[in-house]
């Protein structure tokens, strides 16, 4: 269980102050990250980490501030968030993601009050499949619970686009020029906003809202008082987590931006399937555990996707998070749980090295045997290589080794797009004009390459 208290919160501000104006280090990561600073200023938790914000101001407890739980009042708001269930992934990480999806329902059941509602912030599914959505539908039944709210993230609109997203889950939900599916409601004295973030995404960006996202968000809140809690929940953290893995939003200043005059503002996202906290200002930011596997941690390993821990260890990684908002005392109370109880600290170190280990072993494999004839390999949530040089008429194939799909885009539409990739599938296009193609995966933006025709 990782706990920061009062003094560690101050230590928050000053230590993003001090990288302003010192930004060289020699621990930097090469996309500007200083790790010593990055891991001071953010919390890994596991199982019993409570947040309580009075008045806009968060602030830790112990374990025994769970207690609140069990004293229900008239009044008090209870939910839970689930995330990143994948459902429809069974590689070496979890050969079982609905297995361990039921258990986090089951996590859930076993609490002392049952909550409100659930959130769900995206990657329901693994490859968008309608029987994906069907098995996550049904395991969710389960719950003994209220509604469950949606946000997909990028796994659930990488097909067509969220369009059987938004016929299955985006009813009453706000449609744009691209996709739609963003929406509020009110419960308990709370303004609840869903966020979607994961489409129409650009070559070497990070998660997008857009401009009628962000003109909506500014009109939804118009009308509320500056006392009104604010909980914002989408798929792709809203800061800047780690850029260098696409781990965050492009335009998510300028969304929080509209928020600036609320006392409280909670911001709860899944994406990179581990916990992580940050307080700036008025604005609280939690990312959620996954229910179907672990990622490494901010530069602990060579790329981010499905980490493999030590047998026995899964469930130390994986988890939920319960929410209660208490109104008398304007408190809002975050527990994350793991689903075995233990703190993943250990599981995540573990895997981490396993990662370091198996890119190695990659890169030893790749070196020692020459790829097809202009092939392009995809691992490690990398093109490689990242520039093909071809003849006229030439014909191009990617070819995916990663344990995740991706989707093969022209940044400039100057090629077909290809369909979804998943592990061992393979995407050829030819090239008949003379020219520098750049194209980038359309769920993994960050990842770019170029073909270059002469």
């Amino acid at each position: 269980m990782a706990i920061i208290n009062n003094r560690a919160r101050d230590n928050v501000a000053s230590t993003d102050s001090r990288e302003e104006s010192d930004p060289v280090n020699e621990e930097s990561s090469s996309d500007g990250v200083d790790r010593r600073h990055f891991l001071s200023c953010m919390a890994w938790a596991g199982t019993g980490m409570l947040w309580t914000l009075s008045g806009g101001v968060p602030r830790s407890s112990p374990l025994g501030a769970e207690s609140l739980l069990k004293e229900r009042s008239k009044g008090d708001l209870f939910f839970m968030q689930i995330s990143d269930s994948h459902i429809g992934f069974d590689k070496a990480a979890n050969t079982d993601v609905t297995e361990t999806m039921r258990a986090a329902i089951a996590k859930i059941n076993a609490l002392p009050v049952q909550p409100a509602f659930l959130l769900h912030t995206g990657d329901i599914s693994h490859l968008s499949k309608p029987s994906e959505f069907d098995t996550a539908d049904q395991v969710l039944l389960e719950a003994r619970a209220g509604k469950t709210f949606f946000v997909p993230g990028e796994h659930d609109v990488s097909v067509d686009g969220g369009a059987s997203y938004l016929d299955r889950y985006g009813k009453g939900t706000q449609r744009g020029r691209v996709g739609g599916g963003w929406y509020s409601f009110d419960h308990s004295g709370v303004h609840f906003m869903g966020l979607v973030n994961v489409l129409d995404l650009k070559a070497g960006g990070l998660g997008s809202l857009g401009a009628e996202q962000l003109e909506w968000i500014e009109k939804d809140v118009r009308h509320l008082s500056s006392s009104t809690p604010i909980v914002v929940f989408a798929h792709v953290p809203l800061w800047s987590v780690y850029p260098a893995w696409g781990w965050g939003t492009d335009d998510g200043a300028r969304a929080l931006g509209h928020l600036k005059r609320f006392g409280s503002v909670t911001v709860l996202n899944g994406h990179i399937h581990q916990t992580m906290q940050k307080v700036e200002g008025n604005v609280s930011f939690h990312t959620a555990l996954s229910t179907a596997f672990p990622q490494p941690r901010p530069s602990t390993a060579p790329a981010p996707g499905p980490m493999t821990v030590p047998a026995g260890q899964l469930r130390d990684v994986l988890g939920v998070r319960e929410v209660r908002y208490i109104p008398a005392h304007r408190h809002l109370a975050v527990i994350d749980h793991t689903l075995s109880g233990n703190s993943p600290d250990a599981a995540f170190a573990a895997g981490e090295a396993n990662a370091r280990a198996h890119a190695t072993q990659t890169v030893g494999a790749a070196s020692a045997a020459p790829a097809g004839a202009n092939e392009i390999g995809i691992d490690n949530f990398a093109f490689a290589p990242r520039v093909l040089t071809v003849p006229v008429g030439a014909s191009v194939t990617w070819r995916n080794k990663d344990d995740v799909p991706h989707r093969i885009q022209s940044a400039d539409k100057r090629f077909d797009p290809s369909p979804l990739l998943d592990t061992k599938a393979t995407y050829t296009a030819r090239f008949t004009r003379a020219g520098e193609y750049r194209y980038f995966c359309s769920l993994h933006p960050v990842m770019q390459g170029t073909i270059i025709v002469q």
